[in-house]
């Protein structure tokens, strides 16, 4: 099944990009190559790019605050495991003081490296880091891989407050949804949002065997799947036939 996220505010929008850049750094630090190790450094500096929106750190905060206190409100309830319930706070208790902890926005340290900042000023310039424009990375590329992992896993430490904050909060966003089983008409499918919920993220499961591209819209009040079929032109068409695909709407 793939599974498409479309979230419902800009917030959430903001945490699924750094989730996405933060998996591609995961990914790109442990392997060997000199050019996957240039491809983290690029990831590393999109994070701080999207990182640098001076209200990010505060609405991550707020919103591992907000968890902490609705999940304290749970305690004595029968039907909740207090080990549970301790773990997850005190998760979140960990992920605040990490946070909370660092001064200025998140990599802030990583802009007073006036090595990497060099990189960065030539990174988006096609063919910018050719060794005769960046001589100092050349070489750099051409230390052995493991010095070139410690050096960007030290590099990444800087943001790992942030990774895990949002880890924890898209975990908790995830789990709060209830899988259902839809069927879209002609393609097509529309829902209405019961009143007195606030929706976040809206998860779509889909079997690939249907050969089918979601597209999805929606707002406080309904969310809408139009199915589409990607033509030998590259083209998005409208299907006609009928789909089924799974639903989850995370408050």
């Amino acid at each position: 099944m793939i599974l498409y996220e479309y979230p419902f505010n800009e917030r959430l929008r903001t945490y699924l990009r750094l989730e996405q850049l933060f998996r591609r750094l995961g990914e790109l630090i442990p392997r060997s190559h000199p050019l996957d190790h240039h491809f983290a450094l690029v990831t590393l500096f999109e994070i701080m790019d999207v990182a640098a929106r001076a209200d990010l750190k505060t609405d991550v905060l707020k919103d591992l605050e907000k968890h902490r206190h609705q999940l304290d409100s749970y305690r004595g309830n029968p039907s909740i495991s207090e080990a549970v319930l301790d773990s997850v706070i005190a998760q979140l208790d960990h992920c605040f003081s990490a946070l909370n902890a660092q001064t200025g926005k998140t990599g802030q340290p990583l802009t007073e490296n006036e090595w990497l900042m060099s990189i960065r000023s030539r990174v988006g310039i096609p063919g910018g880091t050719c060794g005769f424009d960046l001589p100092a990375y050349y070489a750099w590329q051409h230390h052995s891989p493991e010095k070139r992992q410690h050096d960007l896993e030290g590099w990444a430490n800087h943001l790992a407050p942030l990774a895990e904050s949002l880890y924890v909060l898209l975990k908790l966003l995830r789990d709060s949804g209830v899988p259902q089983k839809v069927a879209a008409d002609h393609g097509q499918f529309q829902q209405t949002l019961p009143q007195g919920r606030t929706f976040q993220l809206l998860r779509l499961r889909i079997d690939p065997a249907w050969n089918m591209v979601p597209e999805i819209s929606g707002n406080r009040l309904i969310v809408s799947v139009r199915l589409m079929r990607q033509e030998t032109d590259g083209k998005l068409q409208p299907v006609q036939e009928d789909a089924a695909f799974e639903l989850t709407l995370c408050a």
